[in-house]
């Protein structure tokens, strides 16, 4: 096969990241992988869509670290998306907000040349433009989301706190990371207005109820087909675990990682959001959950599998390898169904 993988950019691929694993995966198994940086794409007035692609040697196969060397010496190659059989948008647009708004969908954009030649695109760039935000997990039953409020008015985000027994949480509607994410106790009241500020220059403020359980982190499921990721018998979860004194459990943010049992909370979770994510065409996503509830949806560039596998985890890279080569196979085979998401 060959396999193209939208990212951010080449400078910020490290040997630890999910898109690096499995790109080291399918390198492994003989398959073709490309690297196409967002700022990178072209289309011509034939309507053909390209990129500007990195191609990592199959010899770079040997290790993560070994990979990102080379992907970092390659150089920039010309590649049309439909020679494609499978792209990857592993792009987070949270990342291009401030600096380069414009890539933010650049990635989804030109995916879209690639499906409508008959690439498999993954996740779906329809489905993808359903889930922008973090204003999708609405549309999910409200008895699996914390209580929450989506506004730009700060006394509607006050009114919020004073109804809300306890803490809430307050977060920019588009962003990741962890970045201007704040926990606001009754203490923390008179600073609230510098808070919402800061994320009011991003966009939205989402309002959520703090759960206590999440003071000892939460836990990031992964689906895949819309089902809990199996890996040999193991599911890919893992539990985030915030550094003293930090209320997030970002791995950004230095939370520490630890793989976990999968839950039956979890997976009745998995099991009500199901629908959804395979309407949408999201093959590869990540419940952020802590007890019963759902806090996100994370849909662009899901990431954590390689921390997980350094600790102790399975390494989820197989299964999803797998589960490429089944679709470009049946593919292959003019059986494709409707809709990405109707078989492994």
């Amino acid at each position: 096969m060959r396999i193209g993988f939208v990212v951010n950019d080449i400078a910020g691929e490290t040997a630890g990241y999910t898109t690096t694993l499995i790109a080291r995966e399918a390198l492994a198994r003989g398959h073709a992988v490309f690297y196409l940086p967002v700022d990178a794409f072209s289309l011509g007035g034939d309507d053909v869509a390209a990129a500007h692609a990195r191609r990592p040697p199959r010899e770079a196969a040997g290790s993560t670290e070994a990979l990102v060397a080379a992907l970092r010496e390659a150089a920039p190659e010309r590649v049309g998306l439909a020679g494609l059989d499978v792209l990857m948008l592993r792009n987070d647009p949270a990342e291009d907000v401030g600096a380069r708004p414009w890539a933010r969908l650049a990635g989804v954009s030109f995916a879209r040349f690639a499906a409508e030649a008959g690439v498999i695109v993954l996740n779906d760039p329809d489905g993808l433009a359903r889930n922008l935000d973090k204003l999708a997990l609405e549309h999910y039953p409200a008895e699996i989301r914390p209580r929450s409020l989506v506004t730009r008015e700060l006394d509607e985000v006050r009114a919020f706190a004073d109804e809300t027994e306890g803490a809430i949480v307050i977060k920019p509607l588009a962003g990741s990371g962890g970045r201007n994410v704040f926990l606001v106790r009754s203490e923390d009241r008179t600073n609230l207005k510098q808070m919402v500020r800061a994320i009011l220059a991003e966009g939205y403020v989402l309002a959520q109820e703090a759960l206590p359980e999440a003071a000892g982190g939460d836990v990031r499921l992964f689906l895949m087909n819309g089902r809990i990721l199996d890996c040999d018998g193991r599911a890919a979860a893992l539990r985030r675990i915030p550094k003293g004194g930090e209320a997030r459990a970002n791995i950004s943010q230095g939370a520490g990682v630890e793989p976990v049992e999968v839950s039956d909370a979890m997976r009745r979770l998995a099991d009500l959001v199901r629908p959804r994510l395979v309407a949408d065409g999201l093959f590869l996503v990540g419940l952020d959950v802590v007890g019963d509830k759902l806090l996100e949806i994370n849909v662009f560039s899901p990431g954590g599998l390689g921390r997980l596998a350094a600790a102790g985890g399975p390494d989820a890279a197989p299964a999803i390898v797998d589960a490429l080569e089944r679709k470009a196979a049946i593919k292959a085979r003019g059986t494709w169904p409707n809709g990405l998401l109707a078989t492994l």
